[in-house]
């Protein structure tokens, strides 16, 4: 699985606040072998982050790129509406999920504005800029993503026929 990772923080592009929350992603993805095959800090600014997002889909063709910061309600936070520009579907179930879970932890999980979705053969998931939260919505998402991506990328087994395996077990 190539992964890219794409931090939207103002401080963090200009070297004033370290990106803990990319660390947490990049320790929770190594037990799935995952290849970090881009990490970069952008600013909070929407042209940006779609020009990040499109280089990882269209050239380097990432199969999972996971964004972190950007998504709840403050003037900068845009990383919705740049990930909106560039999906072709988007994927509810899963921003669905992690708001739910961040609902067990913290009342203010129901502000984030988190957005997942596909563009060709990549996966495309906003997490919040939190290290902790990050770590509670990967999380969630963990378990799904194997399967995820092999759909998106026309791999997939049926679902019928994979909750059929399941359910033997």
């Amino acid at each position: 699985m190539k992964v890219a990772i794409l931090t939207a923080s103002d401080k963090g592009s200009r070297g004033e606040r370290e990106d803990r929350s990319a660390k947490v992603i990049k320790e929770m993805l190594a037990p799935l072998g995952a290849e970090i095959i881009a990490h970069d800090i952008v600013p909070d600014e929407k042209e940006q982050l779609i020009a990040k997002l499109l280089e990882y889909t269209d050239q380097k063709k990432a199969d999972l790129i996971l964004t972190t910061g950007g998504t709840g309600l403050a003037p900068r936070d845009v990383t919705p509406e740049a990930t909106m520009a560039v999906i072709e579907r988007e994927i509810r179930g899963i921003a669905e999920a992690m708001r739910a879970e961040g609902l067990k932890h913290t009342p203010h999980a129901m502000l984030s504005r988190a957005v997942a979705g596909s563009r060709g053969k990549t996966l495309i998931i906003n997490l919040p800029g939190s290290p902790r939260a990050v770590r509670e919505n990967l999380g969630v998402v963990i378990p799904a993503l194997h399967h995820a991506l092999e759909t998106i990328q026309g791999k997939g087994s049926e679902c019928a026929k994979l909750r059929s395996i399941e359910s033997e077990y």
